[in-house]
Order: C-alpha cells, then sequence, then structure tokens
C-alpha cells in the first residue's frame, strides 16, 4: 500500500447550511471538526457507549458481519478516530491489515494506545489524514469502513468519491451513521434525548460541552437514507443497500464499487 507523498489540503467547500462545532469561530469545519475531536478524546469512548447505552457496539458488530463473506485481507477504516471499530473488524474479520486514518491527532493518540497494549503494531495502523483526501492510490483497499464520521465531512460528495477511488473494483464501503427515526412515539423520544439530554451529559462528562450539541445538529442537517443512498451511486458506487437499525435511530449503508 503506498501513502501519496503528502495530504494536499482542500479548498473549503462548506456552504451557509453547512453545521460547524462552533459558531463563534471563523475556521472551516474541517479544522473546527479535528479541534472538537481532540478536545473530547479522553473521555470519548466512555460517553460514546454511555450515551448510546451500549447499542452502537452491536450497530458496529453488525456492520462488520456484513463483509464476512468477501473475507476481505485489507481494511481502511475512514475517520477511525480511537480505533474501536477497526479493532473490531480485526477480530471478527481476521484480516492482514487494516489502516485507520483520522484528522485528530488526539483521537490517533487514544488509538496508538490501545494498539500498542494489544500489541497489534504489525497489523493495525493509525495515520494523520483528511478523510476527503485519502492519502492512499487507487484500487488498495477491498473494503473501506466508517462509523459515525460521514456527517463530519466537510464536502460529503468529495469524501464519498474517495472512498470509491481507494476501494479495488468489486470492495465494499460500510458506512454507520446516526439517522432521523419517522414514527411516533421513537422520533419524539429521539429529538428529546438527543436535543436536550445529550448535551447535557457531554456538558458534566467533557470540557467541551459544545461537541455534543453539535451532534444533533450534524445529524438534523445530514441527508440520511434514500437521499445518502442516491450520494453513493452519484460518486461511482454500482450498488448500494441502507438499513435502518433500531427503529431508523441508525442507519447501515453498503455500497459497492
Amino acid at each position: 500500500m503506498k501513502l501519496k507523498s503528502e495530504i494536499l489540503s482542500l479548498p473549503s467547500m462548506a456552504t451557509s447550511e453547512t453545521v460547524k462545532p462552533y459558531n463563534d469561530n471563523d475556521a472551516d469545519k474541517k479544522q473546527q471538526v479535528a479541534d472538537m475531536f481532540d478536545n473530547i478524546s479522553g473521555t470519548y469512548d466512555f460517553l460514546n457507549h454511555f450515551l448510546s447505552l451500549g447499542i452502537d457496539i452491536i450497530w458496529r458488530k453488525k456492520a462488520i458481519r456484513t463483509l464476512k463473506a468477501s473475507q476481505p485481507q485489507y481494511l481502511l477504516d475512514v475517520a477511525t478516530g480511537t480505533g474501536d471499530f477497526a479493532l473490531e473488524a480485526l477480530r471478527m474479520l481476521n484480516p492482514r491489515k487494516i489502516i485507520g486514518v483520522d484528522i485528530s491527532q488526539g483521537m490517533l493518540d487514544v488509538a496508538k494506545e490501545k494498539i500498542t497494549k494489544k500489541n497489534l503494531g504489525d497489523r493495525f495502523e493509525v495515520v494523520l489524514g483528511d478523510s476527503e483526501n485519502l492519502p492512499f492510490a487507487a484500487d488498495t483497499f477491498d473494503a473501506v469502513t466508517v462509523a459515525f464520521g460521514v456527517r463530519n465531512f466537510e464536502n460529503l460528495e468529495k469524501g464519498l468519491a474517495d472512498i470509491c477511488r481507494v476501494l479495488k473494483p468489486g470492495g465494499k464501503a460500510v458506512i454507520l451513521e446516526f439517522s432521523k427515526p419517522k414514527r411516533f412515539p421513537v422520533k419524539q423520544l429521539y429529538h428529546f434525548y438527543f436535543n436536550h439530554i445529550t448535551p447535557r451529559i457531554g456538558k458534566v462528562f467533557s470540557k467541551d460541552h459544545r461537541a455534543y450539541s453539535y451532534l444533533p445538529e450534524s445529524v438534523a442537517q445530514f441527508p440520511d437514507g434514500q437521499r445518502f443512498t442516491d450520494i453513493l451511486h452519484r460518486v461511482g458506487f454500482s450498488q448500494t443497500e441502507c438499513r435502518p437499525q433500531t427503529f431508523g435511530i441508525c442507519t447501515l449503508y453498503i455500497g459497492t464499487k
């Protein structure tokens, strides 16, 4: 696998509708997202599982199981964060190599601690990089995974197109992302929890309370369901699937190159 000699910076393609973590900051969304995850990296794993009541672990395992039949050997985990999803993929799929890429050095530092503790340095490598301009050659990976990261892309189509580019022909992209429930009373309960409970819990346990106000805002703006699969088709995926999870709180998307 070859890294590009350098990660080129992309011009900001944010629009007036783009939700950013910090409204009083002039930095582009990409830089704000990096700063936000640097700030919350120490409490991220705990809050992630606590706020989802542990259901996120079930979602991740379901996503990984969709790749079992194809037995991918070289995987890329985009927006890898602290590495939990990639570590679970290593356990369940037993590939030769996983590379995780993330824009936040703070999150990667946590991932590196886990890799060292588990003695997995020869099979799991993390790279600081831009998820919308991946530092890898085309047709490199058997599969690409993203867990709760695509809504943070500054330019969604650019990021998905680059994921498609680095996949081998026939390779799969497996993407987990929060979505918006449609049915009563889940819709109402979901909105109350996300908009009122989540930010308050985040404020108590995290030094960056704005991160957990940004979460429901970014989910509300995200083009979920059919709109997302339409984008996958538009950027080059020949086949797509959309599988809502837990009453539509989360959705599993699968795109085949």
